[in-house]
């Protein structure tokens, strides 16, 4: 008698037995904080003073004073935190990584050499190279006094630029442009590098333009991931901390972020009930960008 084949899958209990660190990690380190600072985000906790070791609950005042538009947009404020957010999201993802990471990736498409080496490497090295190490080298590089570029400008004969001072928010997204550029063109390299061969030759033989290549070949074709880059990007720079090792959201908070914004007032006024409900404004921003992306994708796979 032919004995029948013992079943490869696992039995649901095994699987959870499994599956339990994970989830273990995921309650402690996700799940947890989540709801901690969602629940503090309702009182005026703080290191210091009464409220310190007596937190009392305030209900949505935390969140009520960040919307006060009576002195929303004032200086050192969240309006204009995330005023400046929103222009930095623009310039240095919106308008500066993702097209800067597409016009790399098409320039060196079917081409090898040297020249694409170089640059390839440069751009990838200045993505993966530490936070620190980098902002302190734009530091160097763009300091009034003793700057590489303001050299530059001298031996050229123009006027030095204070950027920390005069352009401080211009600064952080030529900087952020710089350091992200790399994902969004290793992102296309890859996309292009999946277009059949047989569509560039069809494009050679009946002579199309390099506009008409673009059109009706590579942007239908990689549409999907100009679509994710643009989201993936536009969530990492709303996130990113960086730019504070640059300007510390000065002067005078014209270059502040709302992450600079969340720091300043949770971890320098000590305030962490208000800082809390700026976490979960953000984090119900991300959340909404992150939902758009995914409903966008489930639409593009059905």
């Amino acid at each position: 008698m032919q004995k029948k084949p013992s079943s490869l899958v696992l039995s649901r209990s095994t699987g959870l037995i499994f599956l339990a660190p994970a989830l273990l990690f995921i309650a402690l380190f996700l799940f947890f904080p989540l709801v901690w600072v969602l629940i503090i985000s309702f009182t005026d906790t703080t290191l210091t003073g009464p409220a310190a070791a007596n937190p009392s609950f305030v209900g949505i005042s935390n969140y009520t004073g960040l919307f006060d538009f009576s002195r929303w947009m004032r200086l050192g404020n969240f309006g204009n935190a995330l005023r400046n957010t929103i222009i930095f999201v623009l310039g240095s993802a919106i308008l500066g990584q993702v097209p800067l990471g597409l016009a790399i990736a098409l320039a060196f498409h079917r081409r090898k050499g040297l020249l694409r080496e170089i640059v390839f490497s440069l751009a990838t090295i200045a993505w993966i190279l530490p936070g620190v190490a980098v902002a302190f080298a734009w530091i160097a590089f763009l300091d009034r006094d003793f700057g590489t570029f303001n050299a530059l400008l001298a031996l050229l004969g123009l006027p030095k630029i204070d950027w920390y001072f005069d352009y401080p928010l211009l600064a952080i997204i030529i900087f952020n442009i710089w350091r992200g550029t790399a994902f969004s063109m290793l992102l296309f390299s890859a996309a292009l590098g999946n277009i059949p061969p047989s569509y560039w030759e069809t494009a050679d033989v009946i002579g199309a333009s390099s506009w008409q290549r673009f059109r009706d070949i590579i942007f239908p074709l990689i549409r999907s991931n100009l679509f994710t880059a643009l989201i993936l990007v536009t969530l990492w720079t709303f996130n990113v901390f960086t730019p504070y090792l640059i300007t510390g959201g000065g002067p005078l908070y014209r270059s502040e972020t709302v992450p600079i914004y969340t720091y300043r007032v949770a971890f320098k006024f000590f305030e962490f009930g208000k800082g809390a409900a700026i976490a979960v404004v953000m984090m119900t921003i991300n959340f909404i960008l992150a939902s758009f992306y995914l409903l966008m994708q489930r639409r593009r796979v059905g």
